[in-house]
């Protein structure tokens, strides 16, 4: 059986963010906002734990990731992570204030999930500080091209950060066919 930490771990991947309490500059905002806008929508692959306990398991992910509107920069994310037969619903939210950027996956820390603790972004990548407890980690999701997106989570161990978890995902288009009746 899998722990419910993997499936957490599966959900950081699936969203794809950074890392670091860095200076915002006054473009960040315009700049932030629109990578969330182009990471909006259906993505879907598969991953790989790379390290640890269940290294070698594979799984994919569904999930569907909302800018959010007005002011607000950020973005919430929906869908599920499987393995074989076991799903896991996924949700996490990430929300820009106070110069970095704050969030939860799951439920965060306090419950079964993580918290987002820090966040930048730049034209193609994100990467967000995550923490549970004594676990901190990092989750950078790089965009490859309009269409395909990498994510890479990683834990500190003593002084070094380890890639645990490894996600390919690629944009979900509708499968359905259009066509007329005569």
């Amino acid at each position: 059986m899998f722990s419910r930490q993997f499936f957490i771990v599966c959900g950081i991947a699936a969203v794809g963010m950074s890392l670091g309490d860095w200076a915002r500059t006054a473009d960040a905002a315009p700049r932030d906002k629109a990578f969330f806008q182009s990471v909006s929508g259906a993505w879907r692959g598969p991953g790989e734990i790379v390290a640890g306990k269940y290294k070698g398991t594979k799984f994919t992910c569904n999930l569907t990731g909302t800018a959010l509107d007005g002011s607000t920069t950020g973005i919430k994310l929906d869908g599920t992570c499987r393995v074989g037969v076991f799903q896991q619903p996924m949700s996490a939210e990430i929300t820009q204030g106070e110069g970095t950027y704050k969030g939860k996956f799951l439920d965060g820390a306090a419950g079964k999930g993580l918290d987002v603790t820090s966040g930048t972004v730049n034209d193609s990548a994100v990467v967000i500080g995550l923490n549970r407890q004594k676990l901190n980690g990092v989750m950078v999701a790089r965009l490859q091209d309009d269409k395909s997106m990498n994510v890479t989570i990683s834990v500190k161990v003593e002084e070094q950060m380890i890639p645990v978890i490894g996600l390919s995902l690629k944009r979900s288009v509708d499968d359905m066919t259009v066509g007329s009746i005569q």
